[in-house]
């Protein structure tokens, strides 16, 4: 049985597309609590920290649109996380955009254990002010936790890296921008493409992301981003992408996730309710994270 805590971070600051502030009511609505309460494990919604009301502002640089609100809302979750990290529980973070994730994993660095990141993505998240074609912020996270952009979204809580390029696996990658790629090379990280995961298939894949995630850490951070999956599975998110992770190849990996019993914390971002198909991307992230956690056919 593990110890799990549920946080919403109902922002959509980090994108420029409405709806995914709507994204940790969908995945509750889908049961998430209930759901792995009867898997055995013990489980308490933490509700939601305080994001503000897009309307009431505007952008004041096109590089970093909504920096500061971005910046306050990763400072608030920080303190969530770390706070659950500190009773040795399993934080499970709704999003919102994938900008939050600043917050969750400084929240999860503040205990200056090291620790792995797997990466579920159509997008690498790895552009910074000097290489993103939009601005928005939900585009950079990664890049971010390993010590590029912007000095004071970096140094959140007060430290920087967040962790160590050669235990970051990015899985799925299939729209990628070109300065963005030459970063993602520069790094070292390892980037799996949806190519690599047809030709070498899920299985292989997820066990070498383990191994370099779980390498010399105590535990894996997984990213999970809806639109990792393809749209077919998952058509309620902000930037889908043909082509992607279908809905067995989800499921193993989670599964073999579960497995490996490394599993220290996870997001779960870019359910856009708005553009969804009778909560299918939020019953599908409900699914995912059950798999996570333990559940199978027998």
């Amino acid at each position: 049985m593990a110890k799990l805590r549920i946080i919403g971070a109902p922002s959509d600051f980090g994108q420029g597309r409405r709806g995914v502030d709507m994204g940790p009511s969908a995945i509750r609505y889908a049961g998430l609590s209930e759901k792995l309460a009867r898997l055995g494990h013990d489980v308490e919604d933490l509700g939601n920290i305080v994001v503000p009301t897009p309307e009431m502002h505007t952008v004041k640089d096109e590089k970093l649109k909504y920096f500061d609100e971005v910046k306050a809302v990763c400072e608030n979750l920080y303190r969530e996380v770390s706070r659950v990290m500190e009773e040795d529980a399993i934080p499970i973070i709704l999003g919102g955009d994938h900008s939050i994730s600043i917050g969750s994993m400084a929240g999860i660095a503040a205990s200056r254990r090291p620790f792995g990141v797997i990466w579920f993505d159509a997008h690498g998240d790895m552009n910074t002010p000097e290489t993103t074609p939009s601005g928005n912020i939900h585009g950079m996270p990664l890049a971010v936790n390993l010590g590029l952009g912007h000095p004071e979204l970096i140094h959140l809580g007060g430290f920087a890296p967040k962790v160590k390029p050669e235990n970051v696996v990015l899985v799925g990658i299939r729209s990628i921008d070109e300065d963005e790629a030459k970063l993602i090379r520069q790094t070292g990280i390892r980037a799996y493409t949806m190519a690599e995961i047809d030709r070498m298939g899920m299985a292989a894949v997820m066990e070498e992301a383990i191994r370099i995630a779980s390498n010399q850490t105590e535990g894996i951070h997984l990213s999970l981003d809806l639109d990792s999956l393809d749209p077919t599975f998952a058509p309620g998110v902000g930037t889908p992408v043909n082509g992607g992770v279908t809905y067995r190849e989800g499921h193993l990996a989670m599964e073999i996730l579960a497995d490996s019993g490394k599993i220290r914390s996870v997001d779960v971002v870019e359910v856009n309710p708005i553009l969804d198909i009778h909560n299918q991307t939020g019953n599908m992230a409900v699914e995912l994270v059950e798999s996570l956690f333990g559940k199978t056919v027998m």
